[in-house]
């Protein structure tokens, strides 16, 4: 019983384990292809692709480290607290990239980000469409 049991336990971990590494590896590639991607728009060399990188992942390891600690003290924080924390990764991710790309590169850089956001989707551009309208017409 007992065997069995465990037997049945360690088939479903295994199964988890095995479901999450495809995931995982999409998410590999997807970044992998962001990389080139930016590599590709910034015209980088290896040496300032790796750095990017780097800086990147850096950022990112930060940003959830923050979402951990407030999570794990059970406070949700406000939107203006999460707002001065993204304005503050994002100037500090900005100093950092200065040392690594070239002013033009820089400014490129920030037009991305602004235009795509820091997860690579598309922003509409524009004011927002007009409301419908609440009247009605004769």
């Amino acid at each position: 019983m007992k065997a069995s049991l465990f037997a049945a336990v360690l088939l479903c971990a295994v199964g988890m384990a095995a479901a999450q590494v495809p995931n995982s590896q999409k998410a590999a590639a997807r970044e992998a292809q962001r990389m080139d991607r930016l590599a590709t728009l910034l015209d980088l060399n290896d040496g300032q692709k790796a750095q990017l990188q780097t800086v990147l992942e850096e950022q990112r390891a930060k940003m959830q480290a923050l979402f951990q600690q407030a999570r794990a003290s059970g406070t949700h924080p406000t939107r203006d607290q999460m707002r001065a924390n993204h304005e503050q990764m994002k100037a500090e991710t900005l100093q950092k990239l200065s040392t690594v790309l070239t002013e033009s590169q820089l400014k490129k850089f920030q037009i991305l980000e602004e235009d795509h956001g820091p997860r690579g989707f598309r922003r509409p551009h524009g004011p927002p469409p007009p409301p419908p309208s609440s009247g009605t017409q004769n």
